[in-house]
């Protein structure tokens, strides 16, 4: 057996692997009513002229259900890291007392939760497609093998079949990952 082809397809389970992982951390950056820390700590703050993810610049804490507490590792960032809030896309005005920031997330509408649905449901099927183009990949690298003589047709034929499941395998953890937060988000 070819330790290429091998190679191949771990690399491709890898990939689909990191595929699954983005995935589930574009849901987690999707507003389901409650806070969480995912929602802003990948925002950039301009922070003395270098753009910086907040995450490195403040601790988080949610002492409710629909409250988030951001506290700045240095209160001089405060401004900056309130500024980056209200211009991002959550909609939200932080409240400051001048050490922490409190972002409070209103209620979610009936609408607004079927605009997230869509919109998760589309991260989910971007996730599927990369799923699938890492599968499509491998398996030209393991025609081009076998045009090469490096693989016979039937260990082709083996190593394609394991690539499919592992598609499978992905597709499938996406889909469960989708329904978990199509219920999160739908829950009132």
């Amino acid at each position: 057996m070819s330790e290429f082809a091998a190679e191949i397809c771990g690399d491709a389970r890898q990939r689909m692997r990191s595929t699954l992982e983005h995935a589930r951390s574009s849901f987690a950056t999707v507003r389901t009513g409650r806070a969480t820390p995912a929602l802003v700590e990948k925002l950039q703050v301009d922070y003395y002229g270098a753009s910086v993810p907040l995450q490195q610049l403040a601790g988080f804490s949610v002492p409710e259900a629909r409250m988030l507490v951001i506290q700045p590792f240095d209160r001089g960032a405060l401004d900056a890291i309130s500024k980056a809030v209200m211009e991002s896309d959550l909609g939200i005005n932080p409240s400051s007392d001048g050490h922490v920031l409190r972002l409070v997330f209103p209620p979610l509408t009936e609408e607004r939760r079927r605009d997230l649905v869509r919109v998760v449901k589309q991260m989910a099927e971007d996730g599927r497609v990369a799923v699938r183009n890492l599968r499509r990949s491998a398996r030209h690298d393991l025609d081009t093998l076998e045009k090469e003589k490096e693989i016979s047709a039937d260990q082709k034929k083996s190593f394609e079949s394991e690539l499919d499941g592992s598609t499978a395998k992905f597709v499938g953890d996406i889909d469960r990952a989708l329904d978990v937060k199509e219920q999160e988000l739908l829950e009132v």
